[in-house]
């Protein structure tokens, strides 16, 4: 199995961070829209991350990951400049179909910021004229505001506090671009399920094609575990071979955040014997023996503390 080296690495914030992963073959490949799975150890997790950036010419491609989980907060400790990633598949999923649009406006909430500027990129190559629209909390947390100006021919910055562009959630600025731009032919949206249903609930009665990028619960990529299935009215897809993209007016958004919190007992029980053997490591500088690794998971609270919820509307979203 090849190693894939990390080349750069940025913390955005306490739980946000972005990883360079050097991959020729892979950046080469890569399209906007599409997404790789990860396994950072041998015998670790396998988790989908969609492709926030390519660079042919440097063979890289980047990857920007929230810290939620175990495996995500496990990386975010021990992936460093000159460390490497044990297995990195893809580009997988169907790329974004970039139209021939006069006029599309490229939405991002949160970590779902990452992601569309792929999008925004291809559109502009593509010759449309693009309005980047992305929410954060707060001006503390924005990132690559440089990087869409260069392809945004407008550029729409929503917080929830006000401290940076307009005060108010993303669907704000839909709205604005909306009543300035009425002949938009397309909206893409990518972001935590409730920003995303938000995004198509406001375009729907301006019936404006509205795309969303989906990342359910996956397990293999190829389509056979049916982990990642989407309803999409009486139609049921599979996110990892027909999507990632649907049609936002389709998705059943409720039974997609449903599906998406299947699992969250596992999830915290994982992240929880994680962290207990972590803090043995740290006060005693070295693996800990069975005992005390019990006795130190016994002492952790039922509820993870203070994590970000993903399935949440993330700021500005």
């Amino acid at each position: 199995m090849s190693n894939f080296g990390i080349v750069a690495r940025e913390d955005f914030s306490d739980v946000t961070y972005l990883l360079e992963v050097h991959h020729p073959l892979m950046a080469k490949a890569a399209r906007a829209g599409q997404f790789v799975i990860v396994m950072s150890t041998e015998h670790g997790e396998r988790i989908p991350l969609t492709i926030a950036d390519f660079n042919r010419q440097k063979g890289t491609i980047t990857l920007v990951i929230q810290a939620v989980g175990k495996t995500t907060k496990e990386m975010q400790q021990d992936c460093q400049v000159g460390s490497s990633l044990y297995a990195v598949t893809g580009p997988m999923g169907i790329p974004s179909h970039i139209d021939k649009v006069k006029k599309v406006a490229c939405v991002g909430g949160g970590l779902g910021v990452a992601p569309i500027f792929p999008h925004a990129r291809a559109f502009k190559e593509a010759g449309a004229y693009v309005i980047g629209i992305v929410g954060f909390r707060n001006k503390q947390l924005m990132f690559w505001e440089d990087k869409f100006r260069n392809y945004c021919d407008e550029f729409i910055v929503c917080t929830d506090d006000g401290s940076a562009g307009i005060k108010g959630m993303i669907t704000e600025g839909i709205r604005l671009a909306i009543e300035k731009h009425p002949d938009i032919d397309e909206f893409v949206a990518i972001g935590p399920p409730v920003m995303m249903r938000g995004c198509a609930e406001a375009t729907r009665p301006h019936n404006i094609k509205t795309i969303v990028s989906l990342n359910p619960l996956m397990v293999d990529g190829t389509g056979m575990c049916g982990g990642c299935r989407v309803k999409l009215g009486d139609e049921i897809k599979f996110a990892c071979v027909d999507g990632p993209d649907f049609d936002g007016h389709k998705v059943d958004f409720a039974d997609l955040m449903t599906r998406l919190k299947r699992f969250g007992n596992e999830e915290k029980a994982a992240l929880q014997r994680w962290s207990a053997t972590c803090r043995m490591r740290n006060e005693i500088h070295a693996e800990p023996t069975l005992a005390q690794a019990l006795a130190a998971m016994a002492e952790v609270p039922a509820e993870s503390p203070g994590l970000p919820d993903p399935f949440e509307d993330v700021g500005g979203g």
